[in-house]
């Protein structure tokens, strides 16, 4: 789990007006809770301090680097953390809320399984750890320096009890939550439906294929018009088939048209690219339905049966386990799954659907690649077909 990169950002004390060398309490509690938790043998998130400067000091800055996908969350001290404690305890301030003291940013929907399983319940006991350990040192601080016989000291005390309990919490910004759940198969399991349609279109459609051969009823045609004819038609089958897969996530009620949002912000649903979001995320199926299905024809044609049915679970099991979960968190062999197609497919349809950081150009890129090679390999895939048939039916 270190792959999971978590920041410490300490702007406690740190930057004006409340850098004025009284040493912060909060701040470095947290960064040793931190180093507690790197430096243990138990399993562990890949907890860094950052310093503020880093940021051009600006908080904002942090959540927009977390946005961006350069670190899984960001647990930041705010600047006048120990400052408002301290004044909370000393003015009686009764508006001391112990959630100003520290954030914690995140991006739910750049892997809700990933954040599920592994970063929050590591972040939660971090949490718990920090604020009971603060408050327990605070509460002491504060008992041994209060004046029982100070009238204004026990009144300012009495007026702000969270300042000693919990004196210290978290609030957390969810800038991408993960929802509405209908979303789920659209960027899990419904995916595996585009690999199943696009190899099984070319036993639907080889009959069809096959007639042309024959010379019954229409002018003979040339292998080479052949060849063009079925990759024409394939591709125009995939761009109505593809359609009508994404009309289903229509009918399920996804939102396609909502607004994109300012990226520091937290937004409920936005959409990458509003009103057009749908279209965009049509084209990004049928190309990937193109890069996943030209590869299952060549494959088949070149292996026939039944090694066929092979070729399908080893397609399957490769793209569905380097797209549905994080490939950071596997050994680097592994690596390759950010070539293979339904990799990009997901990461693009997490970028349609919930605004978050885009990798759009690349997806595309890389799911044309699939179809320029798998498309120059078409002819000779054909080619062999045929020569393998032809042997066939001489050898019977």
């Amino acid at each position: 789990m270190p792959s999971l990169v978590i920041w410490i950002v300490d702007f406690d004390g740190q930057i004006a007006p409340y850098n004025t060398g009284e040493p912060p309490l909060i701040g470095p509690q947290v960064v040793k809770a931190a180093d507690m938790m790197v430096n243990s043998p138990a399993p562990h998130l890949g907890y860094g301090t950052v310093p503020p400067s880093h940021f051009d000091n600006d908080p904002m800055e942090v959540r927009q680097a977390v946005y961006d996908y350069k670190a899984w969350a960001a647990f930041i001290i705010n600047a006048n953390a120990s400052a408002l404690l301290r004044a909370a305890i000393a003015q009686g301030n009764a508006s001391y809320d112990p959630l100003g003291a520290m954030q914690l940013i995140y991006v739910q929907s750049r892997d809700e399984t990933t954040y599920a399983n592994y970063i929050m319940p590591q972040l939660n006991a971090l949490q718990t750890q920090v604020t009971s350990t603060i408050g327990e040192m605070w509460a002491k601080m504060v008992l041994q320096n209060l004046n029982a016989s100070d009238p204004t000291a026990l009144a300012n005390l009495q007026k702000v009890p969270q300042a000693i309990s919990p004196a210290v919490g978290v609030s957390t910004f969810n800038l991408r939550p993960f929802e509405p759940a209908v979303v789920t198969p659209a960027v899990t399991v419904g995916l595996i439906y585009l690999i199943i349609i696009s190899f099984f279109s070319f036993l639907f459609y080889l009959p069809i294929h096959m007639k042309l051969i024959s010379q019954q009823g229409h002018p003979p045609v040339k292998f080479w018009q052949l060849i063009l004819w079925r990759w024409f038609a394939t591709i125009v089958a995939y761009f109505f088939m593809s359609l009508a897969y994404s009309i289903i996530s229509l009918a399920f009620q996804i939102p396609f048209s909502n607004a994109p949002k300012p990226h520091t912000e937290v937004a409920n649903n936005p959409n990458a690219y509003d009103n057009g979001s749908f279209v965009v995320f049509w084209m990004l199926n049928y190309v990937g339905m193109i890069a996943l299905g030209l590869a299952s024809e060549n494959v088949a044609m070149v292996v026939g049966q039944p090694w066929m049915a092979f070729w399908l679970i080893f397609w399957v099991i490769t793209n569905v386990s380097t797209s549905f979960y994080d490939i950071s968190l596997a050994p680097m062999f592994y690596f390759w799954g950010y070539a293979w197609p339904l990799h990009n497919i997901v990461e693009g349809s997490r970028t349609i659907i919930f605004n978050v950081h885009s990798k759009i150009g690349l997806n595309f890129g890389v799911l044309f690649t699939w179809v320029a090679v798998n498309s120059a390999l078409f002819p000779a895939a054909c080619y062999f077909f045929r020569w393998k048939n032809m042997r066939e039916q001489k050898n019977k």
